[in-house]
């Protein structure tokens, strides 16, 4: 099946979903033919599905924010100068290096 059918497809499928939907409230055409009100069912499902959904939405933001701030944490911890040997011995040769001053050129 290439794309453009898929896409027609598509398109059939979602015009059939929304008249089910409108024909529900207004008409009642297919819900006479089928027994089956479509829009209070969405309705009935729709309100079972927003709690869940706020909750886990909710908690996607706790994960990220909380991500966030571990890293700032360790961003902290990287950042912070070491006072061990090794950089107590590069400084003194850099602060040796510019008391000597710079070779001029000739």
């Amino acid at each position: 099946m290439g794309a453009a059918a898929k896409i027609l497809l598509g398109l059939i499928i979602i015009a059939i979903g929304f008249g089910l939907f409108l024909d529900s409230p207004s008409l009642g055409l297919w819900s006479s033919v089928t027994g089956i009100n479509w829009w209070n069912n969405f309705i009935i499902v729709l309100t079972g599905v927003i709690p869940a959904l706020l909750i886990l939405v909710g908690l996607f933001i706790v994960w990220l924010e909380a991500d966030e701030l571990s890293a700032e944490k360790e961003m902290a911890v990287e950042t912070e100068p070491m006072d061990s040997e090794e950089t107590k011995d590069v400084k003194a040769a850099v602060n040796a290096s510019k008391k000597r001053g710079r070779p001029k050129k000739k």
